[in-house]
């Protein structure tokens, strides 16, 4: 994840901006950098690529003045890890750091282009300090040219903005990323969490979704979603929240939850050319275009988003894949012929299983292929090659956005493939990579549902028994619904095709169970209908996750139905993941579980 941080203060802000990054450098990152108002007047900053020793090299023989500054470390997401595409972007008039992603950037980076706006970066944030200046020079005041930009951005993001001239002045926003407010003595602070400012205050307000905030030395004032100016509370944080922060969370799965528009939206970035609407995977140490079969190996969670992966790449890329558990796969001698692909997903990099079978696989003749959260990990020294996802330290054992960020690098790595192969064109893999674009910000209305999908776990929470059913993309979500429950709740959940139900497990239907249907519409919906009122006949308690054009036609006879925002088909598994880890997480709180360390789990699984 990208960091942030902001001080607007009395003292020479650089080095204390360079501290805070520096409390960020857990996220991960590829370049770093900061920008002050020098003087009080104008605007200046100074990027390295890499790490932040090379920043700090270059503030040594170019140092920064001013009292105002924001600064970032950033992992590669549209655009390479150069410096030129490195944060704090600005005009003359303007600077900016941003976490996120700006969906409509294309359009926007057009219409600037077209009034005379030079944009020399392949990153989605130059649109944004562009558009900010381009409302300066209309006439509006640097508040007002602030607030009428993000009124134009479609995505998800966090913003820390300063502005030429304005020596008391800085403003934040916090639209599906995370983003929060410091209170010091005659001094103000953003960060991207509390780990960043923990060395300079331990007052903390988190802002909440829509925010937009305007800071002086001494003052704050807050406007929510509807542009309205409110109030949030000032939280005082304890000194263990240097070390790793929670927000106002109740636990850390909740926060990771909610991290995800962030994470999916950066992991989507690094992988996704939106200037050329096509997806750019590095080079390879083989020819994707040779590869005919694709073994497909990991556990838990981490196989449930292979499952989606398996479907996606013979979909569109008409390739053979097979999938299989890790614990099992070494154990079978499975018969692999020399030059297949062989993919690995694991969040941690060390899981043994999954160990086992790539040296396995890797004494077949294999190429491997490894997706992964943690770098310099066992696994990524045995690998030819690593696709790593941007989830950041994920502190609840039960997978949340490792594995939706999985998905993202799964979907990308099947279209590279299919278009490679020929299946698609340069169109299909445009509309495909735009689908994908999308996700962070209806990943973030979705969250939007949390009350609703609160209210069921309840009812919920007194079943001993639950089922979820889903087809298609779908059914592995099921999977990993049941999963969750199971994990954090400790209720016995199964989840299954809903073709399947009427070869078993509909015996298992009564007024006391209830069915979690996962049916957005598209291909399958009729058919998934179909068997959710064969449960509903049966007195089956049916809980009905679809979408918008979906709950329209069907779920009025469902205890309840909660209609998701629509979305290309291909990408539905990253969106519907939310709902079933919301309901999961709600499920156990009302339970009284632990959610972060539930009984007998950990978080690598370093023995078999």
């Amino acid at each position: 994840m990208c960091g942030i941080i902001g001080i607007i203060g009395t003292e020479d802000a650089a080095s204390r901006v360079v501290d805070g990054l520096r409390r960020l450098e857990y996220r991960g990152y590829d370049s770093a950098g900061i920008a002050t108002l020098v003087d009080g007047k104008n605007i200046d900053r100074r990027r390295a690529e890499g790490k932040l020793v090379n920043l700090e090299k270059i503030l040594r023989d170019a140092p920064l003045t001013g009292n105002i500054g924001i600064g970032h470390t950033r992992w590669a997401t549209h655009g390479a890890p150069t410096v030129t595409n490195a944060h704090p972007h600005m005009t003359r008039r303007v600077s900016v750091v941003h976490n996120g992603i700006i969906e409509n950037f294309r359009d926007l980076r057009i219409s600037l282009k077209s009034k005379g706006h030079k944009l020399v970066t392949e990153t989605d944030t130059e649109v944004i300090v562009h558009l900010i200046t381009d409302y300066l020079d209309s006439g509006l005041d640097a508040a007002a040219a602030a607030a009428a930009a993000l009124n134009d951005l479609e995505g998800a993001f966090a913003l820390a903005i300063i502005f030429e001239g304005e020596n008391d002045l800085m403003i934040g926003a916090r639209r599906g990323s995370p983003l929060v407010l410091g209170t010091g003595e005659g001094e103000m602070y953003l960060g991207s969490d509390a780990i960043a400012l923990s060395h300079l205050t331990n007052k903390i307000t988190y802002l909440e979704e829509g925010d937009r905030v305007e800071l002086t030395r001494t003052s704050v004032k807050i406007f929510n979603s509807e542009n309205e100016e409110t109030s949030r509370p000032i939280n005082i944080v304890s000194a263990a929240a240097g070390l790793i922060d929670k927000g106002n969370y109740r636990h850390f799965m909740l926060k990771e939850i909610y991290e995800q528009p962030t994470v999916v939206g950066q992991t989507i970035g690094a992988y996704i050319d939106p200037l050329k609407g096509k997806v750019e995977l590095g080079d390879l140490p083989f020819d994707l275009s040779k590869i005919k079969r694709v073994t497909i190996i990991a556990c838990g969670t981490s196989y449930y988003a292979g499952m989606v992966a398996k479907y996606w790449m013979e979909q569109i890329g008409r390739i053979n894949v097979e999938i299989d558990i890790a614990s099992e796969f070494r154990y079978r001698e499975a018969v692999m012929e020399r030059g297949g692909l062989a993919i690995f997903i694991s969040q941690s990099g060390e899981t043994a299983d999954t160990l086992a079978a790539l040296k396995y696989a890797k004494s077949q003749g294999q190429y491997i292929m490894s997706i992964l959260n943690v770098a310099q990990s066992s696994m990524q020294r045995m690998s030819d090659v690593v696709l790593h996802t941007h989830a950041g330290p994920e502190v609840g054992v039960a997978s949340t956005k490792a594995f939706t960020c999985q998905l993202a690098v799964l979907a990308c790595l099947a279209i590279a493939q299919a278009k490679t192969n020929g299946q698609i064109d340069a169109a299909e893999e445009d509309r495909l990579c735009t689908a994908l674009a999308e996700v962070p910000a209806r990943m973030a209305d979705v969250l939007n549902h949390d009350e609703n999908i609160k209210n069921l776990a309840a009812d919920i929470a007194k079943a001993k028994d639950v089922i979820y059913l889903g087809r298609g993309l779908d059914y592995p979500i099921a999977l990993e619904g049941a999963l969750k429950l199971k994990e954090i709740s400790y209720i016995h959940a199964e989840g299954y095709a809903a073709g399947e139900m009427k070869h078993g497990p509909i015996a298992l239907i009564d007024e006391d169970v209830p069915i979690i249907v996962i049916a957005p519409s598209g291909r399958l919906f009729e058919k998934t209908v179909s068997n959710m009122q064969e449960v509903i006949a049966r007195k089956g308690q049916v809980y009905f996750f679809t979408d918008i054009k979906g709950a329209k036609t069907e779920g009025e006879d469902a205890i309840a139905t909660i209609a998701l925002p629509m979305l290309d088909e291909f990408v539905t598994p990253l969106l519907y993941a939310i709902p079933v880890q919301l309901l999961s997480y709600h499920v156990a709180v009302e339970k009284g579980t632990d959610v972060d360390q539930p009984r007998n789990l950990a978080k690598s699984v370093t023995v078999e």
